[in-house]
C-alpha cells in the first residue's frame, strides 16, 4: 500500500530533499497538463493528438525548469528530452492512465523499447530472481543504446500520474517498480502519493 509522503521510502531515497521535491513535482506535472490543454485549445483539432504530444514534451520541460535550482539536480539528455537526476535518482514521468485508477494498475504501452529498458536496467532488483539460464550477459547487451549515457549506478524513480485533458491531473505517485522481461505490467516495490496543488485544471 502507498505510504504518506515524506516517510520511509522517499526520505530514505532523497533525505532532506524529499520534502521540497514532493512540493515541486506536482506543480510541474499540473503545469505540463495546463500547457498541453492550452495547446489543444489553440489548434482546435477534433482529436487529442495536440494534447497528448504536448503533454509528453512539456512534462520533461516543466520538471527540468522546476527542479533546476535544487541542490544536486542535474539535467541529462535522453531520447531528445531533458531528464532530471537528483542524488543519483533518475526522475522519469509516466502518464499511465486517462482516468482515476490506482497506480498499481499501471502498464506500459510496449514491453520493449527505451522506456521498458530504462525500468529494467535502473529499476529495483526483481523481487523474484530470474532463473540463471546464462542470459545475464545477453540482457546487458540487449538494452537500448541511449542508456549508455546513464551511469549504471543510477536508480530510477517513476513519477506516475493519471491525467486527462478535461479533468486534469487526477492522481500522482512516485516510487520504484520493476518490469519483468516480456511484461508490460509494473510491479511496484514502493509507491507514495504526492499531494496535488489546488490549481485550475488539477482536478
Amino acid at each position: 500500500m502507498a505510504q504518506p509522503v515524506g516517510t520511509s521510502w522517499s526520505q530514505g531515497v532523497f533525505g532532506e530533499l524529499a520534502a521540497p521535491l514532493s512540493k515541486v513535482i506536482p506543480k510541474c506535472i499540473v503545469r505540463a497538463h495546463e500547457r498541453a490543454r492550452d495547446g489543444h485549445q489553440g489548434v482546435h483539432t477534433q482529436t487529442l493528438e495536440a494534447y497528448g504530444h504536448g503533454l509528453h514534451a512539456s512534462q520533461y520541460e516543466e520538471l527540468a525548469a522546476g527542479l533546476a535550482e535544487l541542490p544536486g539536480a542535474t539535467p541529462m539528455r535522453l531520447q531528445a528530452r531533458t531528464v532530471m537526476v537528483v542524488t543519483g535518482q533518475v526522475l522519469y514521468p509516466i502518464r499511465y492512465a486517462k482516468r482515476d485508477v490506482p497506480v498499481t494498475a499501471a502498464r506500459l504501452r510496449r514491453a520493449v523499447g527505451f522506456r521498458a529498458d530504462l525500468i529494467r536496467r535502473h529499476g529495483p532488483e526483481p523481487m523474484q530472481a530470474e532463473l540463471d539460464l546464462g542470459l545475464e550477459e545477453l540482457q546487458e547487451h540487449d538494452y537500448h543504446n541511449d542508456l549508455n549515457q546513464l551511469d549504471p549506478n543510477f536508480s530510477l524513480v517513476l513519477l506516475a500520474y493519471a491525467c486527462s485533458m478535461d479533468r486534469g491531473v487526477l492522481r500522482l505517485e512516485w516510487g520504484d517498480a520493476e518490469l519483468r522481461r516480456g511484461d508490460r505490467h509494473l510491479l511496484w516495490h514502493h509507491h507514495e502519493a504526492l499531494e496535488l496543488p489546488d490549481a485550475p485544471g488539477s482536478a
